[in-house]
C-alpha cells in the first residue's frame, strides 16, 4: 500500500469516528433538588393546600420550584406543644436543609438556637428586633430575615372597627396570653387607644387552651360586651370553641386572623398570612440564588383585610355599617 493510499484511509477512519469523541453533546447535569424545613408551632392542618401556609407552596410554584420535582418540604408540626420545637428543630438541621421557615417566635427562638448558619425566613407577628431575632429591618445582620407582621396601629384599629359595628359598648375584654411578649405590647396600645374612647378595658389572661371557658366566664361576670382577641398557637388551636363561647355569650369579638371569622368569630383585621408565606418564596428563591439573610431587609405587610361574619351579626342584633361593607374584603355569609 502507497503512502498516499494510508493517508486517505486514515483521514476516512477519523471523520467515521468523530461523531462518537470529538462532536459529542456533554450530559446536561442533573437539576438540583433543593431541600426546605418548615417549623410550626401548631398542629398539622387537614389541608396544607387550603390553611394559609399553601401560599409558600403557591409561592414557590409561581418561581419555578415544584415539590416532587426540584423542591421537596420537610414540614414539622410541634401539635401545641412548644417543648417540642427545640428538639424538631434540631431535627431539621440534621436533615441538612437548605432554608428554614419559622412562622411564631418559639419556632424563630427554637431554631436560632440550633443553627446559626442556615439561612431561617420569618413569617411571624411581632417585632423580630425586641425579640433579638434581627439587629434592624433595614440590616437583619445574622441568618435570620423574612416578612413580619408588626402590631401597633392595627391593634388600635380593631378596638375602633369594634365600636363601629357595636358603638354601645362600654367594657371590651382583651384577651391574651401573658407568656407572649406582642401580646403585652398589644394591651398597652389598647389601652391608651381606650382612653381616648368612652370604653374601658378588661385584660383577661389566658396560658393554656384549658383556660379558655374560664376566661369566657371572667368576661361574663365582668360584663364584657365584646372582645379583642390577638392571635396566638393557645387560641389557633381553638377556634371553634372560642367561637361558640363568644355566640353563647353575645359577645362581638374582633380578632387578626381569617379563620376565626370562618369558624364563627365576628370580624378579623390584619395582613393576610397567606400572603405571608407566599411572600417568604420570594426570600427562598433569593437565598438559593446566592443572597444571604443579613443583607435581605425584612418586610412588613402593605395591605390589610377586614372579613366579616354576617351571620354572626345577625345572630348577635349587629347591623354592619355601610363604612364596614365598604371596606370589607368579604362577608361570609
Amino acid at each position: 500500500m502507497n503512502h498516499r493510499r494510508k493517508l486517505i484511509i486514515t483521514l476516512g477512519t477519523g471523520a467515521l469516528a468523530a461523531p462518537f469523541g470529538a462532536f459529542a453533546q456533554p450530559a446536561k447535569p442533573p437539576e438540583k433538588i433543593w431541600r426546605v424545613g418548615f417549623l410550626r408551632t401548631v398542629r398539622r392542618p387537614d389541608s396544607l393546600d387550603t390553611d394559609a401556609m399553601g401560599g409558600f407552596a403557591q409561592g414557590m410554584r409561581e418561581r419555578g420550584y415544584i415539590e416532587g420535582k426540584n423542591l421537596i418540604i420537610e414540614w414539622r408540626f410541634a401539635e401545641g406543644d412548644r417543648a417540642r420545637l427545640p428538639g424538631l428543630a434540631a431535627e431539621l438541621v440534621q436533615l441538612k436543609v437548605d432554608v428554614i421557615i419559622a412562622s411564631s417566635p418559639p419556632a424563630i427562638r427554637a431554631v436560632q438556637q440550633a443553627t446559626t448558619t442556615i439561612p431561617v425566613v420569618m413569617t411571624v407577628p411581632g417585632n423580630p428586633i425586641a425579640e433579638g431575632f434581627v439587629a434592624s429591618l433595614a440590616r437583619p445582620g445574622g441568618n435570620i430575615t423574612g416578612a413580619v407582621v408588626t402590631a401597633g396601629e392595627i391593634i388600635a384599629k380593631r378596638l375602633q372597627l369594634l365600636l363601629e359595628i357595636s358603638p354601645k359598648l362600654t367594657r371590651v375584654a382583651f384577651l391574651m396570653n401573658p407568656a407572649n411578649r406582642n401580646h403585652v405590647g398589644g394591651l398597652a396600645i389598647t389601652q391608651a387607644a381606650a382612653q381616648k374612647t368612652k370604653v374601658s378595658l378588661l385584660p383577661v389572661e389566658v396560658r393554656a387552651a384549658k383556660e379558655i371557658d374560664a376566661a369566657f366566664a371572667i368576661m361574663k361576670r365582668d360584663k364584657a360586651g365584646g372582645v379583642i382577641l390577638t392571635p396566638d398557637t393557645v387560641f389557633n388551636d381553638q377556634m371553634g370553641r372560642i367561637a361558640e363561647l363568644a355566640l353563647q355569650q353575645r359577645l362581638p369579638l374582633i380578632t387578626g386572623i381569617r379563620e376565626y371569622v370562618d369558624a364563627g368569630c365576628l370580624m378579623s383585621y390584619g395582613a393576610s398570612f397567606r400572603d405571608n408565606y407566599r411572600r417568604a418564596a420570594y426570600y427562598v428563591d433569593r437565598i438559593f440564588k446566592g443572597a444571604k439573610p443579613a443583607d435581605l431587609p425584612v418586610e412588613q405587610p402593605l395591605r390589610f383585610e377586614l372579613f366579616i361574619n354576617g351571620k354572626t351579626a345577625k345572630t348577635l342584633g349587629l347591623k354592619i355599617p355601610q363604612s364596614l361593607l365598604i371596606m370589607a374584603e368579604q362577608v361570609i355569609e
